[in-house]
């Protein structure tokens, strides 16, 4: 019996994920929304793109706190985003990536944004909303998970 070969997922056009994370520029910080000009957080945001790029969201999250990530060492963010993105390396993140930011040293990835293609990335903030910052150093140093959106579910 042959096998069927079931090719990976497409990464989708970076140009356009970053159109659409651009988009939610200006969305106020709502903790556990993703409503475009409303209001969202970290996962919100990364949820709306999703939405505009991909389609429907394979699954609602689960109710989660501010301090979700906190405590222990399982990575939580990235284990639950892991069977819908394309995991790339961290140090292969370029335009278009969604990347998750390890806060403090040793603490597990609790914050994402999307990196764009002039030197910044787009995130949501609890004081800013989504804002569009310099992906400089500090942040760099920060990413611990890669991912791209697929092409399609």
């Amino acid at each position: 019996m042959a096998h069927e070969y079931i090719a990976p997922p497409r990464a989708a056009d970076p140009a356009r994920v970053i159109a659409a994370a651009l988009e939610w520029l200006g969305t106020p910080y709502h903790d556990q929304a993703s409503a475009k000009g409303v209001g969202c957080d970290c996962l919100g945001l990364a949820r709306g793109v999703w939405r505009d790029i991909v389609g429907p969201e394979p699954m609602a999250p689960p109710p989660y706190s501010r301090d979700w990530g906190e405590v222990g060492a399982r990575e939580t963010f990235a284990e639950t985003v892991r069977p819908y993105l394309i995991e790339i390396d961290p140090g292969e993140a370029g335009p278009g990536a969604l990347v998750l930011f390890r806060m403090r040293r040793g603490a597990p990835a609790k914050h994402c944004g999307i990196i764009l293609d002039d030197g910044r990335f787009v995130h949501s903030y609890e004081r800013t909303g989504v804002v569009a910052m310099r992906f400089d150093r500090p942040w760099r140093r920060r990413v611990a998970f890669a991912f791209l959106f697929p092409e399609t579910a």
